[in-house]
């Protein structure tokens, strides 16, 4: 009941995230800029923090040091290329109006309420481990979804939907997490050893997320200036670093 418990209101704060891209719209869009790099410098710390210092020992731990468990991590790894390449599927010749929905909303919807799925199995799997890992997979998970969210609901406006329609469909996409947070938790109490399985995934999941999605984001542009690029970094070892703080709560 513990596990369901911790494991339900992580959920929930991931779910609500998806309403963070209403605050946005006050924020001037060079400010809004400035900060998102900043939380996706972090995010990329956490990611690569929970994944080496959290998933991958209890994954290596629980599981062995055998083919199996790399091979897993690889699975993770393609199983989020996979699902990029869904959600980058992405493309309409019909300009957007009132009276017309870009096909882009749709698959956006799809595509992120498959991604919530998987964080939701992700998070459960976790706490069914330990809290402190649950923890810290739910700390990164919430981190990458917040510039990802802010980026969904922007792509929802542009796709021609209202922002209280935008605010209602993401939400209603991310609570697919609490759908995969009981597979994970239910299947696991059936299925020995499946949220153990799920750990390596995760974390092959985590490192392709940072290092293929979020790490480019902070290399584009030629004009960056050199104290930026320093506080970048220094969020991203600060994310890092959350994370091993973390370690104590064992």
């Amino acid at each position: 009941m513990k596990i369901w418990i911790y494991s339900s209101i992580s959920v929930l704060l991931v779910s609500l995230i998806s309403l963070i891209g209403v605050f946005t719209l006050s924020i001037r869009k060079e400010l809004l800029q400035k900060a998102t790099l900043l939380l996706v410098s972090f995010a990329v710390g956490a990611l690569f923090g929970d994944a080496f210092i959290h998933l991958l020992p209890e994954s290596f731990e629980k599981l062995g040091t055998n083919l199996s468990t790399s091979l897993y991590i690889i699975t993770g790894i393609l199983v989020f290329f996979i699902l990029e390449k869904f959600i980058r599927w992405r493309h309409c010749h019909t300009p957007t109006s009132t009276d017309h929905l870009h096909p882009v909303v749709t698959l956006n919807l799809i595509g992120d309420g498959v991604h919530n799925l998987i964080d939701g199995m992700i998070i459960g799997a976790s706490f069914s481990v330990s809290v402190p890992i649950g923890i810290a997979t739910t700390l990164a998970v919430i981190l990458h979804e917040i510039p990802q969210e802010i980026g969904d609901f922007g792509v929802l406006i542009h796709g021609g939907l209202s922002i209280k329609k935008a605010l209602i469909f993401n939400f209603l996409s991310a609570i697919t997490s609490f759908a995969g947070m009981a597979i994970a938790l239910i299947v696991g109490q059936y299925l020995e050893g499946f949220t153990l399985i799920l750990l390596p995934i995760a974390a092959g999941g985590f490192l392709y997320i940072a290092g293929s999605d979020l790490i480019p984001e902070l290399h584009q542009g030629c004009d960056i200036k050199i104290s930026a690029a320093i506080l970048q970094f220094l969020f991203l070892v600060l994310g890092i670093f959350v994370m091993a703080l973390l370690i104590l709560l064992d």
